[in-house]
């Protein structure tokens, strides 16, 4: 059995209303396959928005069929019904990556940021800017999935990677 000289990485940037979703491979330079944000209208209700972010996220899952899934850790928040959203959030994407067996890699806000950018206190224009440069992208991604391709690339640089691209 040849072992793959490649490993496809789902990441997720979970939110209720707009979730950030990147699909990513390591090669010699990482490069993007798909990416983008799971926007939901504020009528839907919280249930109906957890079972979207699932079902879409589980599509992605099936029309790639990456090998490790990444997600941001959860971050500190002041308001008790935020941090309840984001975690409802957080338990869909999972629910999806354990319902496929993927492994799972969290990092903090702030490692990702880093990673992208050279520190953690970056803007998410920073952050897409240099998602961009360092994928190639045709254009400026929007806020949500930058944050996603940037928790790939802080995967990608990782030890945990199996397979490190060559980057920054």
């Amino acid at each position: 059995m040849t072992r793959p000289s490649q490993e496809i990485v789902l990441s997720v940037d979970p939110s209720l209303r707009g979730t950030g979703y990147a699909v990513t491979v390591s090669r010699n330079k990482p490069a993007c396959m798909e990416y983008g944000v799971i926007r939901l209208d504020k009528k839907l209700s919280v249930a109906a928005c957890l079972l979207e972010i699932n079902t879409i996220l589980n599509e992605v899952i099936e029309r790639h069929s990456p090998s490790t899934f990444v997600i941001e850790s959860t971050i500190y928040v002041q308001s008790h019904q935020t941090a309840i959203l984001l975690g409802s959030a957080r338990g869909a994407a999972l629910l999806a990556a354990a319902k496929h067996g993927l492994p799972i890699h969290e990092f903090a806000p702030r490692k990702i940021k880093r990673a992208a950018v050279g520190r953690g206190a970056a803007t998410k224009n920073q952050v897409a800017f240099m998602m961009q440069a360092i994928f190639g992208l045709p254009e400026l991604p929007p806020p949500d999935a930058a944050d996603a391709l940037a928790a790939a690339l802080t995967y990608l640089q990782s030890p945990e990677c199996r397979f490190p691209s060559l980057v920054p």
